[in-house]
């Protein structure tokens, strides 16, 4: 069991890990190597998360979901298959992190009685200071 929250665990047996060859600079063995790795993750099927949860990391995951219900994330930004299959899981949970915060919904609030007055004094006093431009005798023409 992976630990993501204090309440939310991943099991390890729902990751499935592929690996693959990276794509970018690496000489020679870029081509011999497969240190990219394909971290896959059935999220609708998932036996250890909430309802909520799923739902709500199926709306960050965004183009990285499958029509299937399936994380899919691919690492490729080191050189090495360990620190990759580290970055994959590592955004994985992440995201799992981030779906289990559950958001506050805002409630709409009634400005202050004090708000207003100040706002309605800011008022009146920027119209006193353009009054006090306006139609001055005397005042060279523009």
């Amino acid at each position: 069991m992976i630990p993501v929250t204090p309440r939310v665990w991943l099991d390890e047996d729902e990751i499935e890990e592929t690996f693959i060859r990276a794509s970018g600079p690496g000489g020679q063995n870029v081509n011999k190597v497969s240190s990219a790795v394909q971290l896959r993750f059935d999220v609708r099927g998932s036996k250890t998360l909430a309802d909520h949860v799923k739902e709500r990391l199926s709306r960050l995951a965004g183009r990285r979901l499958t029509k299937d219900g399936v994380l899919v994330l691919v690492a490729q930004r080191y050189r090495t298959q360990e620190q990759n299959r580290a970055d994959a899981l590592a955004r994985l949970v992440e995201l799992v992190r981030e779906a289990a915060i559950v958001p506050i919904t805002r409630r709409p609030t009634r400005p202050t009685l004090g708000s207003k007055i100040r706002r309605l004094e800011g008022k009146a006093k920027r119209a006193g200071v353009k009054s006090l431009r306006r139609d001055r005798p005397g005042a060279p023409d523009e």
